[in-house]
């Protein structure tokens, strides 16, 4: 860790209990408040089940349930006024699952976890057509629940609804997971040196909030020249390209608190100061990001997003990444690019307060071979939007 990182701004004394416990927990009260949101989806879809899976660490219905982080694979059985089942694969997990999901009938899935799913959901007298699923359940397992219990009800896009809006628990653990992803940004700021791979960035990156608490989500990372420039963005594996003096070091960087995380979009000059088309993208960046947040409030569209970016276009410039997306818990709706780079058709729904997203204008030259990297996580409040990070903005040299 470098002395810069280490001496980062401590974590707000009220979210310090929550890193700091031996196992982090949501209230009873939270808990609750995420039951009565499910039995109300299942409601509206005429279930009275609820599967929930997750897998290879993806799958946040889990954890949102249970306090289960998925790990290889987690399969559950939610039923109103009942206990939830939860089968966990391997079973070398179950025993700290059943300490964590402690509110949940935690075992061993055996030989077929959803086999187990299915020998719950006829325990509790399961009908045909009454059951819902919420994961990505694979053709296997969605072949052997519709077999048995006929119509199986897809209810991901109703759970994506419900993860939307956060609670203000949800916020402070974001808060955690954007102060940790800050602290993997200063390590890498405060470490890049010519002569280092990728590789070694990425340490750097990493090395900065492991001991905090922090999991690694993403570090993208990318280096090119900024007179001979040949990536307009960060790759999504390192290679064993060298920095050298007259780089652009770009990186996106998501460090979670167990499964919640910020994301920190930044660009470093290395050595020198950006050239005048460096200075112009990056120019056309900030003040893309800050129209943006300008427009982002409750009862503002996607389209007013779209049109405020259009300063992007305006500079003789265009997009690669996504311009703006919802985030924590999952990559959320809306998710939008920009005039020339647009993501499909654009979605009428407002944003609402409480809500979270991230704005990374990644803007680059018509031919993609030079770009910047700027944004971070915002959440919507009724007075607009509030930072969620603390590292500075900007186009730095190091």
């Amino acid at each position: 860790m470098t002395h810069a990182s280490a001496a980062w701004p401590p974590l707000p004394p009220r979210l310090k209990p929550i890193v700091e416990a031996e196992y982090p927990r949501y209230s009873a009260a939270e808990m609750a408040r995420r039951r009565a949101a499910v039995e109300a989806a299942l409601v509206a879809a005429d279930c009275d089940h609820l599967v929930f899976y997750g897998a290879n660490r993806a799958g946040s219905v889990v954890q949102w349930l249970t306090q289960w982080p998925a790990t290889v694979e987690a399969i559950g059985v939610f039923t109103p006024r009942e206990r939830d089942a939860l089968f966990v694969q391997w079973i070398n997990h179950a025993p700290l699952a059943k300490r964590l999901a402690a509110e949940a009938d935690v075992a061993w899935g055996g030989e077929s976890s959803m086999r187990a799913v299915i020998a719950a959901l006829e325990k509790r007298g399961a009908c045909e057509n009454r059951v819902g699923v919420i994961g990505a359940i694979n053709f296997a397992q969605y072949g052997a629940l519709a077999t048995r219990f006929g119509n199986i009800v897809d209810l991901n896009r109703a759970y994506t609804r419900l993860r939307r809006v956060k609670s203000q628990e949800e916020i402070d653990w974001l808060r955690i997971g954007a102060w940790l992803s800050d602290r993997g940004m200063a390590g890498l700021r405060d470490g890049i040196a010519v002569g280092l791979d990728e590789r070694a960035l990425g340490d750097l990156i990493e090395r900065a909030y492991m001991r905090e608490g922090g999991t690694n989500v993403i570090h993208f990372i990318g280096a090119t020249s900024m007179h001979d420039p040949q990536l307009g963005v960060p790759a999504q594996f390192p290679s064993t390209r060298r920095v050298a003096k007259g780089n652009i070091v770009f990186a996106e960087i998501s460090a979670a608190f167990w499964d919640h995380s910020g994301q920190v979009l930044r660009s470093f000059a290395v050595g020198e100061e950006p050239p005048p088309l460096y200075r112009a993208l990056h120019a056309a960046a900030d003040a893309a990001f800050a129209a943006v947040a300008a427009v982002l409030k409750p009862g503002a569209t996607p389209a007013q997003v779209i049109e405020a970016s259009g300063v992007i276009e305006d500079a003789g410039f265009t997009i690669i990444d996504d311009l703006l997306h919802g985030y924590g818990g999952g990559y959320f709706p809306p998710i939008l690019g920009s005039k020339s780079r647009p993501a499909g058709p654009v979605p009428a729904e407002p944003f609402e307060a409480g809500m979270t997203v991230v704005v990374q204008p990644n803007v680059v030259t018509r031919d993609g071979k030079a770009g910047v990297q700027t944004g971070e996580l915002l959440l919507i409040t009724n007075a607009g939007v509030e930072r969620l990070h603390a590292f500075p903005r900007g186009f730095a040299q190091v």
